[in-house]
């Protein structure tokens, strides 16, 4: 099974046994981890893409280390105006080694036919037609388009 993953404001792609760097997360080494933040995953059978997040799905993982990575150089410079400027940072990192992604089939089948009760219940029919849509807005565009009648 793999799944991609937000967390500190970047995806990551991961799989079982994975060791990835992420930034900075509190906890210690040996610290089991969960991540709920989950924006697709995919086993042998079936392919999960969320919108924008997988219901019922979640990452776990277990802290390896913290680190600091290698020196990024953030050079300014301004061509014919004696301005140059060097600085530099280390960023710090979380090692994470992933031990298992989870989808609740059940949990996803639960929130799908609640929406499918709610899409129902909320239609708007166009008089002139029969034609049926989601949203008020989407009746009056149609109105508009088709039937040739202002909308306001």
């Amino acid at each position: 099974m793999r799944a991609i993953i937000e967390t500190g404001g970047k995806q990551f792609a991961v799989a079982p046994n994975q060791t990835i760097r992420v930034p900075s997360l509190a906890g210690d080494p040996g610290d089991k981890i969960t991540f709920d933040r989950v924006l697709y995953a995919a086993g042998s059978d079936a392919v999960h893409v969320g919108s924008p997040l997988v219901d019922g799905a979640s990452v776990t993982a277990e802290i390896v280390k913290h680190g600091r990575g290698k020196k990024i150089v953030v050079f300014k410079y301004k061509r014919r105006k004696r301005y140059s400027r060097k600085k530099g940072h280390r960023q710090d990192f979380t090692e994470l080694k992933v031990t298992g992604v989870n989808v609740d089939e059940k949990r996803k089948a639960e929130k799908r036919e609640e929406s499918a009760k709610v899409g129902d219940s909320v239609a708007f029919v166009c008089e002139a037609c029969g034609k049926e849509y989601k949203t008020e807005r989407g009746l009056q565009q149609h109105v508009a388009r088709e039937h040739g009648e202002s909308s306001e």
